[in-house]
Order: structure tokens, then sequence, then C-alpha cells
């Protein structure tokens, strides 16, 4: 099509209806709440009555955004905001020992010693997260391709690890945070273009699983169970296709649940505990992944 079939637009751009509107003659009624345009109004949109269109548009920028990126799929990396890297968990550590040794009758200063023990301990998952973030990365984002991009919550912990992971590789990789009473910011490892804010957790969550390949759930708490079990359900009611499903550490996983126990109880079928596997390393992990990736491909 040459350039002068290209058909023009009929309408103003929103863009363009707004900046006129900014030179409207100053009087009582242009000054008036009620005369904003309905788009730009903020105090308008925050309404409880306009929830859903927030909730559209919630789901609508970080989709367009990645189409605008040409990120057709990725990878999924949950876990834990308080895992660190080696270095800061030790920090940690030598600084409750300091605070128990001063007050050696506290059992809550014993205590807080002896669970930054285990977070050092575990700091190899944020080391197993980087490698596999970074494996993923330089393996499938060759040549300008945005195949199999990493997504993570955008927080601290072993989402940062898996961010930063990708970063090394050199590619681009995506972090979905969510605006929470705490203090959260992004990490400072996400693609800029690609860092998100959240408002509604439904919606973060369906933006985690809209292009995923594969989840990959490193110890963690509340929203990492969360999130795990979110998609084991759609997976297991068929309202998203079967993906592979890795617990990163076994030994964690058998101790915080016992699947087998669901199946002994009869709230879940046999089957249902091949929808997930456990995996020990980052090799593996990606291993697994890519088998799926060729036997779907050749399917």
């Amino acid at each position: 099509m040459a350039r002068s079939d290209i058909p023009k637009k009929v309408f103003p751009t929103a863009g363009e209806d707004e900046g006129a509107a900014r030179l409207a003659p100053d009087t009582p009624q242009t000054r008036s709440h009620s005369y904003s345009l309905a788009y730009a109004d903020t105090d308008f949109l925050l309404r409880d009555e306009v929830r859903p269109v927030r909730l559209q548009l919630e789901l609508l920028k970080p989709e367009l955004l990645q189409q605008d990126n040409g990120i057709h799929s990725t990878i999924v990396i949950f876990g834990s905001t308080r895992i660190p890297d080696a270095e800061t968990a030790a920090e940690r550590l030598q600084k409750a020992e300091s605070l128990a040794m001063a007050s050696p009758a506290d059992p809550v200063l014993a205590r807080k010693v002896e669970i930054a023990k285990r977070i050092l301990a575990k700091t190899r998952y944020y080391d197993e997260a980087q490698e596999l973030a970074h494996m993923i990365t330089k393996d499938s984002q060759c040549g300008g391709a945005c195949e199999l991009v990493v997504i993570t919550g955008g927080g601290p912990g072993i989402m940062e690890a898996a961010n930063r992971g990708a970063h090394d590789a050199g590619g681009k990789s995506i972090g979905l945070n969510i605006v929470l009473p705490m203090e959260q910011c992004p990490n400072p490892y996400i693609t800029p273009e690609l860092s998100f804010q959240f408002h509604y957790f439904a919606i973060r969550k369906m933006h985690f699983l809209m292009r995923a390949r594969a989840l990959v759930a490193f110890p963690g708490g509340f929203g990492t169970l969360d999130e795990l079990f979110e998609t084991l359900t759609l997976i297991q009611t068929k309202k998203v296709k079967p993906v592979p499903v890795l617990l990163f550490g076994r030994e964690y996983w058998q101790h915080i649940i016992n699947f087998e126990a669901l199946v002994d109880e009869g709230t879940i079928d046999q089957l249902d505990l091949d929808l997930f596997q456990y995996v020990e390393t980052a090799k593996e992990a990606w291993d697994v992944i890519q088998a799926f990736q060729l036997h779907n491909e050749i399917a």
C-alpha cells in the first residue's frame, strides 16, 4: 500500500482532544469538575462505580505494552521476597546474633537467629533462580527475539534473582509489582519498559499466566503458595492448557505441603500429583522446560 493510500484518521485522537480542552477559556464552567473529559478526570476514574473500567484498563495496559515489545511467551518464576543473596543473608544473621548476645534470655531474639540461619541456608535458591533465568534468556532471546521471557512479581529476593539473571544475560525480563501496605519497589534488574504496577491481585495473576509456558516455584510464603495453587487449580480444571509446574527444592516443599495426604483424604486424585514435579538445579529445570517445548513443537 502506497503511503498516499493509507487511510487518514477521521476523528482527532483522545490525546489531541485532551490537549485542546486545556486551551478552553478560564470560566466558572470550564473550571467545574464536571467539565473535565472523563478519561482525563482522575477523581472520576477512582470512583467505586468505575471499578469495572479500572479492571479492564489494568488488564489492557500490560497486554498492549507486551505486544508492543513482541513478547509472545514467558517463563514464570515465583519465590520468597525474604531469600536474598548470600552476602545480605550473612549480614542479617550477624546482626541477629549480635542482638541475641546482648539479650541472651530473650527467646524472640534467639528464634530470630535460628530463622536467619535457615534463610542463609536457602540462599542457594537465589543463586539457582539467577542461573535459571540466565540460561532461559541466553538460549531464548537470540537475534532480537522475545520468546520465553522471564516474568516475576518484581520484588526482592527470588524475584530479584530471576530478573538479575535475565539482565546479566543481556535480555529482557518482566516485573509485575503490586501496591501493598508496606513499601515495595521494583527491583533494579527488571527491563524498565516492562516494569508494571497493579492494584488488583486477580488481574496481576492473569498476566502471570496469559503467556506462560512454564511456572517455577521456589521456596516462598503465602504469595508463592497462592500463585502456585491458583495455577494447579486452573490446570486441574482445564481452564488453562497444561504447562510444566516445577517445585524447586523437594525437601522444602515436602516439608511445607503434604500432597500425598490430600490424595489419602480423597480431596484430590492420584493423577493430580502429576501436575507438578520437583527439581533441584537450574539445569534440571531448564532441561524439563526445553523438553516440554520440543514435544509441543513436534506435536
